[in-house]
């Protein structure tokens, strides 16, 4: 007998043995990109073939995200698309939105298989034995998840730079968040396996590892014993495996001075911070559920700048959330003014059913919302192009990327504390290689630089 392709299948095989061209795309945040990769992985090592989303997939999987309006609907127009691009191929639909919204998605053009955030590990099994018929759900209660998924990828073809997820989910319940819900409870990867996917992947290729998760100061709480992410750092310095690392988002409250210590001390951890800081007025801060004021957010702010040379701060910024009017607004842009930030996230609110933030008065009209967060933008632009100016003169270490600048052709590649720099010379023998260089000049948020010495 032949499959769809042609190939031969042997009288009797199971059918999820069949290897299929499969299609996975990813919304959303560094975490799932993590699970992307990590199913991606598993989908290759089961003989199955990863093709471009517009090419002629046998299955499409789109693993969604659901922080947003605006990603709920770019999901489903991912899932549209597949369908039109294959109208007999199924789709497989996972991710943050499918565990919140099954029964929705499940009744989508092509959808065959809606599968929850823990039921992502099931899904490369899957693949090879899917086909016509009603669609499925597959999502549990991700509130009672005690367990830490192990889908991850140890290797990433081709990339200087590598994600490794070792936490998930949140116990923080801000008002305007739905990730709780979709992702469970906080739960960490234990420091042993933390360890040996950090000696993976840098024994694939990959110099720098940004260690990222939902709560990522939350890691470790949950473990037995108990630990945190200042004494997970050291172990993985004092190991030795990595050139360079890097943290992804973490919460205001859990930089604490031990950690600020390993940023100020450390080798290989880069100095730089990625802080949350959604407002600041602190009227809207306690409607948001979080847990700190203005004072103690610049307080903070300062204090790195202070203890940690060339530290990169980025800052997290809601605009419109409700009750957000014209001095709250003013209060927020008063304090972003006067902190030493290397750049800002913006994200315009966005209502979530089903969290507390909707429920609540004084909404802000949504073109009023966006033109808050160009506002709020144009700051974060100009508080990058100063920070990369402040940088002209300084010796910095690059990693050079695996690709050139499409624009001008010469090597890219960024510095510990996260500013672009384009390279004058160098040729591919650099690339996916840290070196020193020497910032000549800066011009909007990017660097010019030449190289000084290699490593």
């Amino acid at each position: 007998m032949n499959d769809k392709r042609g190939k031969t299948v042997p009288d009797g095989r199971d059918p999820a043995e069949r290897t299929r061209r499969v299609a996975l795309v990813t919304l959303g945040c560094k975490v799932n990109q993590c699970d992307s990769a990590g199913m991606a992985q598993r989908l290759e090592q089961l003989g199955h073939t990863l093709v471009g989303f517009d090419a002629e997939a046998d299955v499409f999987i789109v693993n969604t995200c659901t922080v947003t309006a605006r990603t709920d609907f770019q999901s489903r127009q991912l899932i549209r698309r597949a369908a039109r691009r294959n109208p007999s191929a199924p789709v497989i639909v996972t991710g943050c939105y499918a565990q919140v919204a099954p029964e929705l998605l499940k009744a989508l053009p092509n959808v065959r298989l809606v599968a929850g955030n823990v039921e992502k590990e099931l899904i490369p099994g899957l693949v090879g034995s899917l086909n016509g018929g009603p669609a499925e759900v597959r999502v549990r209660n991700i509130g009672q998840t005690g367990v830490f998924s192990g889908l991850t990828a140890d290797r990433f073809p081709g990339r200087t730079r590598a994600f490794l997820k070792i936490q998930d989910g949140c116990n923080a319940r801000c008002s305007y968040c739905i990730v709780p819900t979709a992702r469970g409870p906080s739960r960490s990867m234990p420091p042993g396996d933390v360890l040996e996917r950090v000696a993976a992947l840098a024994g694939s290729g990959c110099r720098e590892i940004v260690l990222t998760g939902v709560h990522l100061g939350a890691w470790g709480a949950d473990l037995s014993p108990a630990s945190g992410l200042p004494q997970l750092l050291r172990r993985i310095e004092e190991a030795g495996t990595v050139g360079r690392l890097r943290l992804s988002s973490i919460e205001p409250l859990e930089v604490s001075g031990e950690l600020i210590a390993c940023l100020r001390e450390s080798a290989v951890l880069c100095p730089h911070v990625h802080i949350p800081l959604q407002s600041g007025d602190d009227t809207v801060l306690t409607a948001m559920g979080r847990h700190y004021d203005r004072r103690f957010f610049r307080d903070l702010v300062h204090r790195l700048a202070d203890e940690i040379p060339g530290v990169a701060v980025g800052v997290d910024v809601m605009a419109g959330f409700p009750g957000e009017g014209d001095r709250e607004f003013e209060n927020t842009l008063e304090l972003l003014r006067g902190l030493p930030a290397a750049y800002f996230h913006v994200f315009p609110y966005s209502e979530r059913p089903g969290t507390k933030a909707a429920a609540l008065p004084g909404k802000v009209e949504e073109t009023l919302r966006a033109r808050r967060a160009a506002e709020l933008r144009a700051l974060g632009l100009a508080k990058r192009e100063a920070f990369a100016k402040r940088a002209v003169g300084s010796r910095q270490t690059v990693l050079v990327e695996g690709s050139r600048d499409r624009k001008t052709g010469r090597l890219k590649g960024f510095t510990g504390n996260y500013i672009p720099v384009l390279l004058a010379g160098g040729g591919r023998d650099s690339m996916n290689r840290l070196i020193d260089v020497v910032i000549e000049s800066a011009e909007a948020g990017t660097a010019s630089a030449r190289v000084c010495h290699e490593q």
